[in-house]
C-alpha cells in the first residue's frame, strides 16, 4: 500500500510562522508513521511563489521578485533541520520546470474539454486570499476590505462539477477529517456552485506567473497554479498511489476539496482519498499570521528549546477542531511534564539499572496495544490521540517502577524485564514523533528546560 502525502504549499510573501511549522510536522508525522509500518511512502512539501502577494511584498521591499521569492523560499526549505523533516521531495512553483510544463499541460487538457471560457467580471478582490469573493465585507480570514476589480479572465466551468463532487463525498471516495468540516463542504456544494476566474491580466501580475497556453496576456490563477502542484511535482507516483492525503489549514479547505476535485476530474486523474484539515494556532486569541503582527518565528523557538520539545508541543497540544493558544509556557510546561519528567525519567532509571544486569532479556511490555491505538488516532489524524497513547503507556510504566520498585528487590529482572521491554516499545513509536530522540542511545533522554 503505498502512501502520497501532501502540505499545503505557503505564500512566499514572508518569513515562515510556527503556523507553517505545525502543518510540516503533523505531515512528517504521517510520511514517518507509514514508514515505519513497511509502506512505500511519498511526502511533499514546497513554496507557492507565483501569487500577486508575492509581487507585492517585493516591491514592498525595493526587491527584485525573483530574489525574494528565493530568499524566502530557502527560509521554508531550511525548516528542514529544525523540524527534523524527512520530506522526499521540496516544490518551488516559480522555477521548477516540471511545475510549468505540468501546469500548462493540465490548462490544455481543460480546454480541450470545453471547460474554460472568457469574459468580463467585476467583483471584490481579497489580496490576502488571493480570491474573488462574493461581498464587500471584510475577508474573515485577513480582516481587510477587498478591492472593487473589473477584468477579463479565463472561467472554469466548476458549476459542471457539483454532482460528481457531491458524490465522491457522500461515498467517502474523498474522507474529509473532522466530519464537521466535510459537513461543512457539503453544505457548499448543495448550494450550489458556480463557475470561477482561473486568470489574471499579465499587466496586474507585473509578468510574474506562468502564461495562459496561447493567451501571453492573461496568467494562470495562483491557486490553479497551486494545487497542481500535487500532481506536477510526480504524476506517476499521484497516479499509482494507495491513498493521496493533503494536510491542510481550515481557510483552505473549500480549494481542496472542490476546486481540486473538479480540476482532476476535468483531466482525468485520481482524486485525492483524504483531506486531513488543522485549525490555527493564535497567539492572545489572534490567528498566527506575518501581516497580523503575531508571527512566531519557528527558528527562534526551535533554537531556544530544541527540535523535539517544539515537535512535541505541535503535536500534543494543538486542538483537533478548534484552535490553540501557543506560549513558550505551555511549550515548557507540555515538554517537562510528558517528557523530562515522564519519558526521561522512566528511560534514564530503566537505562542505570540494566547497565548493571547486562545478561537481562526483555520480558512483556506494558502496553502492549500501543501500535494499534497509534495506528488508530493517526488514521483519523488525531495527533492529539496519537501522543496521548504515549503518554498513557509511560504513566502506566512509571507507576509500575514505583509500585514494584526494582531498585529495591534481590531479583528485580521480571520487574526490569518488563520495563526495558516497555522502553523499546516506546523508542520505536516514538520516531515518528520524535525522529532525532528516538535514536539516542540507549534511549531518549530529555533534560530541563529553564
Amino acid at each position: 500500500m503505498s502512501f502520497y502525502v501532501t502540505t499545503a504549499i505557503p505564500y512566499v510573501n514572508a518569513a515562515p510562522h510556527l503556523g507553517h511549522a505545525l502543518e510540516l510536522v503533523q505531515a512528517d508525522v504521517l510520511a514517518r508513521h507509514r514508514r515505519l509500518r513497511g509502506d512505500p511512502v511519498r511526502f511533499l512539501t514546497g513554496t507557492d511563489e507565483n501569487a500577486l502577494k508575492n509581487v507585492t511584498a517585493a516591491a514592498a521591499a525595493g526587491a527584485d521578485v525573483a530574489t525574494f521569492v528565493a530568499a524566502n523560499a530557502d527560509r521554508f526549505a531550511a525548516l528542514a533541520g529544525p523540524l527534523q523533516l524527512s520530506f522526499d521531495d521540496f516544490l518551488r512553483t516559480s522555477r521548477d520546470p516540471r511545475h510549468r510544463d505540468g501546469v500548462r499541460e493540465l490548462w490544455r487538457r481543460t480546454a480541450a474539454r470545453g471547460d474554460l471560457y472568457r469574459r468580463g467580471y467585476t467583483g471584490w478582490y481579497c489580496h490576502g486570499c488571493e480570491e474573488f469573493r462574493d461581498t464587500a465585507g471584510r475577508c474573515p480570514e485577513h480582516g481587510a476590505a477587498p478591492e472593487r476589480i473589473t477584468e477579463e479572465n479565463w472561467f472554469f466551468r466548476l458549476s459542471r462539477y457539483a454532482g460528481a463532487i457531491t458524490d465522491a463525498l457522500e461515498s467517502g471516495r474523498i474522507r474529509i477529517e473532522p466530519a464537521a468540516r466535510r459537513n461543512e463542504v457539503l453544505a457548499f456544494v448543495r448550494a450550489g456552485l458556480t463557475d470561477i476566474s482561473v486568470s489574471r491580466p499579465a499587466a496586474r501580475a507585473g509578468g510574474w506567473g506562468i502564461p495562459v497556453p496561447d493567451d501571453p496576456g492573461q496568467v494562470i490563477y495562483v491557486w490553479w497554479d497551486a494545487l497542481a502542484n500535487y500532481l506536477t511535482a510526480d504524476p506517476a507516483a499521484w497516479r499509482d498511489a494507495t491513498e493521496r492525503v493533503h494536510v491542510i489549514g481550515k481557510g483552505i479547505v473549500r480549494f481542496h476539496a472542490v476546486h481540486w476535485p473538479a480540476l482532476l476530474l476535468c483531466a482525468g486523474e485520481p482524486l485525492p482519498t483524504a483531506i486531513a484539515v488543522h485549525d490555527y494556532l493564535t497567539v492572545d486569541g489572534a490567528k498566527i499570521a506575518k501581516s497580523a503582527g503575531t508571527a512566531v518565528d519557528p527558528f527562534a523557538v526551535a533554537a531556544r528549546y530544541g527540535g523535539d520539545a517544539l515537535r512535541w508541543w505541535l503535536l500534543r497540544e494543538p486542538a483537533r477542531a478548534a484552535d490553540t493558544d501557543f506560549t513558550e509556557q505551555r511549550l515548557l510546561t507540555r515538554y517537562h511534564q510528558d517528557l523530562a519528567n515522564g519519558l526521561g525519567n522512566l528511560v534514564s532509571r530503566t537505562a542505570a539499572l540494566a547497565r548493571r544486569r547486562p545478561e537481562l532479556e526483555p520480558g512483556e511490555p506494558l502496553g502492549a496495544d500501543l501500535p494499534d491505538r497509534i495506528d488508530g488516532a493517526l488514521a483519523d489524524f488525531d495527533f492529539r490521540a496519537a501522543t496521548g497513547a504515549i503518554t498513557d503507556v509511560v504513566a502506566e510504566a512509571n507507576r509500575f517502577a514505583e509500585q514494584e520498585r526494582p531498585w529495591e528487590l534481590a531479583d528485580p529482572d521480571p520487574v526490569l524485564a518488563r520495563l526495558v521491554a516497555t522502553c523499546r516499545l516506546l523508542t520505536h513509536e516514538l520516531a515518528p514523533f520524535l525522529p532525532a530522540a528516538a535514536a539516542r542511545e540507549p534511549g531518549p533522554f530529555f533534560p530541563r528546560i529553564s
